[in-house]
């Protein structure tokens, strides 16, 4: 694989990301489906990605330094979405990671009202689909498959 072939992988996986925190955040604004905090934590692989690649630009060094972190970041951005796919399928239980935001030490009803207006999404249920898979799942299949691409590209990165 040529050094043009690696930079068109990195633009793609930049331009990637970006439509997919695009789309995020049009699901979260503009179809008003409010993610849960799981689904937060998911976007993290995208953006560290996009500044990541962005860098080379700059830089125009560490490429196989790159592939390996972005590698990295998407196989964190699987595990996320792998458990956060099992919660929503009843496979695990709800970790305290999707309870943040649920402050039970109400002392008065001023305070009982503010928090049932700021009530958080539970991660377990799903709010949007797309042909039957959530995004949960949509995310794990892309992360799992970056990850692949890029740390397979960072392995083989000195052989022709």
């Amino acid at each position: 694989m040529t050094s043009k072939d690696k930079k068109h992988i990195l633009n793609g996986i930049l331009i990637f990301s970006i439509l997919c925190l695009s789309i995020a955040y049009f699901i979260q604004y503009v179809l008003g489906h409010k993610p849960c905090n799981l689904c937060l934590i998911e976007r993290i692989p995208y953006l560290a990605s996009i500044i990541i690649i962005s860098l080379t630009f700059v830089i125009n060094k560490f490429e196989k330094l790159i592939f390996l972190a972005v590698g990295l970041l998407f196989i964190f951005g699987a595990m996320i979405s792998f458990y956060h796919y099992g919660i929503e399928q009843g496979f695990f239980s709800e970790s305290l990671i999707c309870k943040l935001g649920n402050d039970n030490t109400t002392t008065s009803t001023q305070d009982l009202l503010k928090q049932l207006e700021k009530k958080t999404i539970s991660c377990k249920n799903v709010t949007f689909e797309i042909f039957g898979i959530t995004l949960a799942g949509i995310n794990f299949i892309i992360s799992l498959t970056i990850a692949f691409l890029t740390l397979r590209i960072h392995r083989n990165y000195e052989k022709r």
